[in-house]
């Protein structure tokens, strides 16, 4: 909303700075972005010329002596006009002005001294042009009379404009007079309100006229006033000016009129052509299946049964507070109007607007609720406005249909206690009393507080807290006084579970995952896609859910990580690596439903961005597998890994998470989601690989746990390390092979590193190559020793597992 000072001071009296105004409108809650400021030009002030004579050396050329207020100047001047008595813009040197001989508009100059034939010109005088603000240049801008001689020239010429971000809830500050009152409140000046009398000596208004409204939902209330013999022409150019300085184009004056005062006090207005509405009879209906109606751009709409028009006995003549309809404008020929002042719902414009595309200054207000009284108000004031500028007679009465009446909360209750529970700090009485006087609410006052009158313009009071909001920010934020906690401060309590999800949710951000974030709520079709077993829980349904779509509380986060995984598969190509972490709602039905926390992650598309020293494989399941361990060492768990079967993931390429040192605890599980499982999410990727890592159950390993990340001594002494290729069955797995081979206490790491079956391998046999350290804490080890140990660990794997090196 941009709101021009020198229309805000019509309405209050500003007699602080305009930084210091925009400080308070803003610690007030309506933030001041910018003041713009146009006219104001460093070292240009008013001017006297004291005196004017002949150049020496040239004929068309003046020598002006000129008073600036700091002393007197002499200055070269050709323009014919000036003349000695008069008040000038006088420009001294540093001055930037619009270059009055430039060939491009626009460009500017800074000014020097110079000298001209012969004469030192110290400065300027300034035509309009050279001001920046008209074209003119034949002659210098003479100032009235009253101009104060050294005053800057943007305090005579220049505006000032408040750009400023006004909340959803004040639909009162989109009209000047608005924030004025806010201002009024905040200096203590007097608020001077819009004069709406005006003299109706017509026939009555009914004999004119008649209103009807069939939707009394949509339409809240709808006033009317007719004028005859009005004159349609061009508006004052005090109306163009002002709507000019806010950005709107000036068309007639019976249109200004109604955008002026739209912009005033925040009531939209229409005004309608009287002889193009078909018997004088206005219908306020829904529009019928298929209507067409063109409004005042041009464009032909074609309108739906929840649309509310306005509308004559034959047609639809306006979008009711969206834009009127062509077919009803005020053209030059007009003589009659019938000017309209309505209340619409709020809801139902928005949507008319949004399906239509079709945003207009007077939606925006609409859209906000305003309460039925401003539209009585912007009507008196757009007629008196008409009979002053466009003439004509207006008729008696006015027209109110009013089928809401006394629906609308009139009044709130304000307690004195209450005010000190929601501030913590008590204000007097006559503080309290002078702030919303100001703000225009009428009290009435009691022992224990006040009975506070809603005024027409605040649809956004309904609550005790809203008023006592009002007298925070007007008092303002930062005048309450600050006082120390008082009693003694909460203990820290610990959070093991929160403590928790934040290392293992910070180890699969280092490990290059991103956190994703989805409702808690879904639906029982669309948890279904990921198959879960008869054994899991029932879904818990919510009484009243928001939409269809959130109708249960989830049983697991892998629904969500699937379909994000989906949807970013269709329109990134890069790696996808997610994860999220939050509760699932179990209902066992033996009361309250159990909420468990869960981390589920998964990973789509190639393993790198595209790089030619990177790896373009596609990820899998060992990428999922890799961020499990990653951030399970984080924490002091070293899981095993055992095939398992899950209806989610793939057959053969899901392992179940367990801590042998627990038990064989199941923490989770990791594999390769199923073929069919991913298609149902619609994805472009070819495969995903997922883990489920159960928090609550690795909390109760850790709890239990006598591991307290004791020191471990740096082994000094050198490691060794052997390959072993082997051959085993298939159906033996890596952790076998690795359990096997770390029992001894001085392999201190084993990996496998290579894996193949094939040509050369007997069929159901794999060839593996491990990778064996061997450390000892106390000696170096010889080559002997290292092979007595290794002798001993293929026996085990030959006993328990039917290994045998494979041959070279």
């Amino acid at each position: 909303m941009k709101v021009p000072v020198s229309w805000l001071k019509e309405y209050v009296d500003v007699d602080i700075s305009l930084d210091d105004l925009a400080h308070r409108l803003t610690m007030g809650g309506n933030e001041v972005e910018e003041i713009e400021r146009t006219g104001w030009i460093d070292n240009v002030v008013v001017g006297h010329v004291k005196a004017v004579a002949h150049h020496p050396d040239a004929d068309r050329l003046r020598l002006v002596t000129v008073d600036h207020g700091n002393g007197e100047a002499e200055v070269v001047c050709g323009a014919p006009n000036v003349a000695e008595g008069q008040k000038i813009a006088y420009a001294s040197i540093g001055a930037v002005l619009n270059d009055a001989y430039a060939d491009e508009p626009g460009k500017t100059k800074k000014l020097k001294r110079s000298k001209i034939r012969g004469v030192v010109s110290d400065g300027m005088v300034c035509s309009v042009l050279e001001l920046g603000i008209g074209d003119d240049h034949s002659g210098i801008l003479v100032l009235d009379d009253d101009a104060v001689i050294g005053t800057p020239i943007g305090e005579v010429l220049g505006e000032s404009v408040l750009d400023i971000e006004l909340t959803p809830n004040r639909p009162d500050c989109l009209g000047v007079v608005g924030l004025a009152r806010d201002v009024s409140a905040i200096t203590g000046n007097p608020l001077k309100n819009p004069n709406i009398e005006f003299e109706a000596t017509g026939p009555d208004v009914n004999s004119l006229v008649s209103v009807e409204i069939a939707e009394p939902d949509l339409c809240l209330r709808y006033t009317a006033s007719v004028i005859q013999a009005v004159k349609i022409g061009p508006s004052p150019q005090w109306l163009q000016d002002r709507l000019k300085s806010i950005g709107e184009r000036p068309i007639n004056n019976l249109v200004d009129i109604t955008n002026f005062v739209m912009f005033e006090l925040g009531q939209p207005l229409h005004a309608f052509d009287y002889d193009k509405v078909t018997d004088h009879r206005i219908i306020v209906r829904r529009a019928a299946r298929g209507e067409l109606l063109t409004t005042l751009d041009n464009k032909e709409r074609n309108l739906n049964i929840e649309m509310l028009v306005i509308a004559d006995p034959e047609k639809s003549i306006g979008l009711a507070g969206v834009m009127g309809g062509a077919n009803s404008e005020i053209s030059d020929e007009t003589t009659t109007v019938i000017l309209e002042s309505a209340t619409f719902n709020g809801v139902n414009n928005r949507k008319t607007a949004r399906s239509l595309e079709l945003a207009s200054q007077a939606t925006l207000r609409f859209e906000k609720s305003l309460r039925t009284g401003l539209s009585e108000v912007g009507l008196r004031r757009a007629t008196k406005l008409i009979q002053e500028i466009a003439g004509g007679v207006v008729a008696s009465g006015i027209i109110d249909v009013y089928p809401s009446k006394g629906q609308e909360q009139e009044r709130v209750r304000l307690d004195r206690a209450h005010i000190v529970r929601v501030l913590g700090v008590e204000f007097e009485d006559s503080r309290i009393e002078s702030t919303l006087w100001n703000l225009g609410f009428d009290l009435k006052s009691d022992s224990d507080g006040w009975d506070v009158s809603i005024p027409y313009w605040r649809p956004d009071i309904s609550i005790t807290e809203d008023i006592i909001e009002e007298i925070a920010r007007i008092v303002g934020y930062d005048n309450i006084p600050t006082t120390t906690l008082s009693g003694r401060p909460p203990q820290w309590q610990p959070q093991p579970d929160m403590d928790l999800r934040n290392r293992v949710t910070d180890a699969l951000v280092q490990s290059g995952m991103q956190e994703t974030i989805s409702y808690a709520a879904t639906t029982s079709e669309g948890e279904a896609r990921v198959e879960l077993t008869s054994e899991t829980a029932s879904a818990l349904k919510l009484r009243n859910p928001i939409t269809a779509d959130y109708a249960v509380m989830r049983r697991t986060l892998r629904e969500a990580i699937i379909e994000t995984v989906a949807r970013n598969s269709r329109t990134w190509r890069g790696p996808i690596a997610m994860f999220e972490a939050g509760r699932v709602f179990l209902d066992y039905g033996d009361g309250l439903p159990e909420e468990r926390q869960m981390v589920a992650g998964a990973f789509a598309g190639p393993r790198n961005e595209l790089h030619w020293d990177e790896s373009t494989d596609a990820s899998d399941f060992y990428d999922a597998k890799g961020a499990v361990e990653s951030a399970l060492a984080d924490i002091g768990i070293e899981p095993t890994f055992e095939v398992g079967e899950d209806a989610t993931f793939a057959a053969g390429r899901t392992a179940i998470i367990k801590v042998k040192a627990a038990n064989d605890a199941v923490i989770g599980v990791v594999g390769e989601v199923s073929g069919e499982v991913f298609a149902k999410f619609d994805p472009e990727a070819d495969k995903a690989s997922m883990f489920e890592l159960d928090l609550a159950a690795i909390l109760k390993i850790l709890t239990n746990s006598n591991n307290d990340d004791k020191f471990q001594e740096f082994v000094r002494l050198p490691a060794s390390h052997r390959d072993l290729s082997l051959i085993v069955d298939t159906c033996v797995t890596a952790g076998q092979i690795i359990d096997i081979a770390k029992r001894n206490r001085i392999v201190t790491t084993a990996t496998v590193f290579d894996l193949f079956e094939g040509k050369g391998v007997a069929e159901g046999k794999k060839a593996v190559a491990v990778r064996l350290v061997y450390q000892s804490p106390n000696k170096t080890l010889s080559g002997d020793q290292i092979g007595k140990i290794e002798t001993q660990i293929m026996k085990q794997m030959s006993k328990e597992l039917g290994a045998e090196l494979r041959a070279q």
